[in-house]
């Protein structure tokens, strides 16, 4: 789960000026005086360590290498290692084209493309999703088509990434699509643009709607909330929320999904660091699901944010959970920006469920266990969703 970035500039901005006044005040007792005040701040006091080894192993490096050093490189490397020493998998640090890969997953960005999820099924690979609003959609490529060919190479034998990867190209220029539909076969000339990709989409059939979420980004509250109140208008009463393959995102975001089905103030998480409560997350009442009729679909994928939404509304009997038992991930990071561009991503709390689970490896257990065969999509064929289907007849 990401807060955003959490660290208050505010503070950091304060705490930074008020120390270089003391810096010139208090000359090397700096850092003795920074730990004094620390507390007054809500920061920890920090030790500080003597990296005079680490300047040697660079000097005799620098001294001996034969061949050219990029000082850059050495200096992300060592930010690398000392925060990969922490022994935290969560916590790391990303140089400036990792931060820029990173927050581009956060938002949604898949860069260019027609906008298809393909997947293997036997021998051929398939459309399994068409993004809606993309090139594909408007050029009437359909979820099941087999793709046979592209730019009229054939590639029949080849695999997901390959067919992706000559699918995808710059914005502006056109791919020949050949596919098989039944036993037709179509041709399709589409031109590439860049990936209308929403993190929450819905979709509505006899009677039931599905409301699928891909990630908690800044958007996916506000859209999550207007295809509640469409759900409500219309009166539907049956409600999937598809949360499989969402590895997170934003806290803030889940409160917002969550407080859908939930009475106000009913208590979605709670935030520790060490044994104190620093946060407690409650509903806000805007609750226009509250008492539809409720399945989440869950895979292990689903981690994080999707795992605070589901605990949430499963502790608080809201809803039922079908699929498999989720990732596991009960930790909370916050970004803090560096130099040079780079990011720290850092665990600062556990969350902790309504009843008090921390769900760290264990994951959110389904109320009902279905699984999906190794290798295969649930998108080829949705047993998870027709149990789902089945709990509401």
């Amino acid at each position: 789960m990401n807060r955003g970035k959490k660290v208050e500039r505010s503070t950091l901005v304060l705490v930074s000026v008020f120390m270089l006044v003391l810096g010139f005040a208090g000359g090397s007792r700096i850092d003795d005086i920074r730990n004094l005040i620390a507390p007054v701040f809500g920061l920890k006091k920090v030790e500080r360590i003597d990296f005079s080894n680490v300047e040697k192993t660079y000097q005799a490096l620098a001294s001996n290498f034969d061949g050219e050093i990029d000082k850059q490189k050495i200096i992300d490397g060592a930010s690398k290692g000392l925060v990969e020493a922490v022994g935290d998998k969560y916590t790391e640090y990303m140089t400036s084209k990792e931060a820029e890969e990173f927050n581009k997953s956060l938002s949604g960005d898949v860069g260019t493309g027609i906008g298809v999820e393909l997947a293997k099924d036997g021998e051929f690979v398939k459309v399994v999703r068409v993004l809606a609003k993309n090139p594909a959609e408007s050029a009437g490529i359909l979820a099941g088509d087999v793709i046979s060919k592209v730019n009229g190479e054939d590639v029949s034998k080849e695999n997901t990434s390959e067919i992706s990867k000559k699918i995808r190209g710059d914005a502006g220029t056109t791919v020949k699509i050949s596919v098989i539909r039944g036993n037709e076969k179509k041709e399709f000339s589409v031109t590439r643009a860049k990936i209308e990709n929403p993190s929450v989409e819905l979709t509505k059939k006899d009677g039931v709607a599905t409301l699928s979420i891909y990630r908690f980004d800044n958007e996916t509250g506000a859209l999550a909330k207007k295809y509640a109140e469409e759900i409500k208008n219309e009166g539907i009463s049956k409600v999937i929320l598809d949360l499989r393959g969402n590895g997170g995102g934003y806290v803030q975001a889940a409160k917002t999904v969550a407080s859908l089905w939930l009475e106000k103030n009913a208590l979605i998480v709670s935030e520790k660091a060490g044994s104190k409560t620093v946060e407690e997350i409650r509903a806000t009442g805007d609750n226009p699901l509250k008492g539809a009729k409720t399945v989440i679909l869950l895979d292990g994928s689903s981690a994080s944010a999707s795992e605070i939404v589901a605990g949430a509304l499963k502790e608080h009997r809201a809803a039922q959970i079908v699929g498999e038992k989720s990732y596991g991930k009960g930790s909370v990071q916050t970004t803090i920006n560096m130099p040079n561009d780079a990011l720290l991503k850092v665990t600062i709390a556990k969350w902790f469920t309504p009843s008090g689970k921390n769900i760290s490896n264990n994951g959110i257990l389904p109320d009902i266990e279905v699984k999906i065969p190794q290798g295969e999509s649930y998108l080829l064929n949705d047993i998870q969703k027709s149990k789902a289907l089945e709990i509401f007849n």
